[in-house]
C-alpha cells in the first residue's frame, strides 16, 4: 500500500489526523498530507476555527491568527504543531 507509508509519520500527525476527521466528519483515507481543509475536505471558515482550537488544545500550542490563516492543508497543520510544540514537552 504505497500510499500508506506517507502515513507512516510521527504521533503528532496520526493525532492530527484523528482531530481532523473527528471534527469534520471525514473518512480517514480523505485525510492526506496535501488535502485542503477547504477544498479537499469540506470545512467552512467556523470549521477552520475549531480545527484549530482542537489543535491548540490538545498540542498545547498557541496559534496566533496570522499563522493560523497559513494553515490551510493536513501538512501544514503537522508541521507547525511539530515546529511549535516541542517547547511544551
Amino acid at each position: 500500500m504505497p500510499e500508506q507509508e506517507e502515513w507512516q509519520m510521527s504521533a503528532v500527525a496520526e493525532k492530527v489526523k484523528s482531530i481532523i476527521v473527528e471534527q469534520l466528519g471525514v473518512d480517514e483515507e480523505e485525510v492526506t498530507p496535501d488535502a485542503s481543509f477547504v477544498d479537499d475536505l469540506g470545512a467552512d471558515s467556523l470549521d477552520v476555527v475549531e480545527l484549530v482550537m482542537a489543535f491548540e488544545e490538545e498540542f498545547g500550542v498557541e496559534i496566533p491568527d496570522d499563522d493560523a490563516e497559513k494553515i490551510t492543508r493536513v501538512r501544514e497543520a503537522i508541521a507547525y504543531i511539530e515546529q511549535h510544540g516541542k517547547a511544551k514537552k
